[in-house]
């Protein structure tokens, strides 16, 4: 490789990496000016320029007036590579039914690169004028904060939650979140043997939730889904013992439905 090639290919990395955080920008603050872009991502107002037009021409950001966002075609993506995931397939009946039958929010999550996506979230009557986690959907989080996390982390080897906790740490959200990594590797190991995770308040104040882990036929953790709501709607025995048995449950429809799939090969269902 010349010296030249390799410093184009240095400049087509950066500029693709500086693509990306003009795109994750306007996803978190949904409308914004060159000026603004420029000031937060600090680069120089003519090259966010010129990345908001590449990024326009290719159909991923409109201009409306003097400010830009994202195009609707950036959500179509999102509902595309939600709907190649076979757990979203067949776990977002199921979210929909565990919402109506607690009247709780319902979640449906996954692990990504140490962080916990939530592919499908559902809404229970219960909470229909509560807004406590609208942008939980969009927004990758850490993993000990929730319980659809710390049921994800129990059902990994120690060895890999162990390095995604060294990875990312354990920032504090709340009085109740836990920070210490060996306190949270204890935690892990209760959750492994119990069989579900507890959120109490850990996330948000006032919050609580039950997560519980969905494997595939093998044995591999595909995500885990869970149920929340405000406190004073998951106090005492609700909270500990009949909200778990109908988590669990669902987890398990959810994994004897994706056992019965074809997408899974004999010898993984045998193992």
């Amino acid at each position: 490789m010349t010296q030249r090639t390799a410093r184009n290919g240095s400049g087509t990395r950066q500029t693709v990496s500086r693509s990306f955080e003009v795109i994750e920008l306007l996803e978190r603050e949904e409308c914004l000016g060159i000026t603004e872009i420029a000031e937060e991502i600090g680069l120089a107002k003519s090259t966010v320029h010129a990345y908001l037009k590449t990024l326009e021409q290719c159909g991923y950001v409109v201009q409306e007036e003097t400010k830009y966002r994202l195009a609707y075609r950036v959500s179509l993506l999102g509902e595309s590579v939600r709907k190649q995931s076979r757990l979203f397939v067949i776990g977002r009946d199921e979210i929909d039914n565990l919402a109506d039958e607690t009247g709780l929010y319902a979640h449906l999550s996954v692990e990504e690169e140490g962080k916990g996506i939530n592919l499908y979230q559902s809404k229970g009557d219960a909470v229909e004028r509560y807004d406590y986690q609208s942008k939980k959907v969009q927004k990758p989080d850490h993993l000990h904060v929730t319980a659809t996390g710390k049921a994800i982390l129990a059902s990994l080897s120690s060895e890999t939650a162990e390095s995604i906790l060294d990875a990312h740490g354990l920032p504090r959200r709340t009085p109740q979140t836990i920070t210490d990594k060996e306190t949270m590797l204890d935690e892990l190991a209760t959750i492994r043997d119990r069989g579900y995770a507890y959120n109490d308040e850990e996330e948000i104040k006032g919050f609580r939730a039950v997560g519980v882990s969905v494997c595939s036929p093998s044995g591999e953790v595909l995500g885990a889904i869970s149920v929340s709501g405000p406190k004073s709607m998951l106090e005492s025995n609700r909270f500990r013992d009949a909200i778990p048995e109908v988590v669990t449950r669902t987890s398990n429809l959810i994994e004897v439905t994706l056992n019965m799939s074809t997408d899974y090969a004999p010898d993984d269902t045998e193992r």
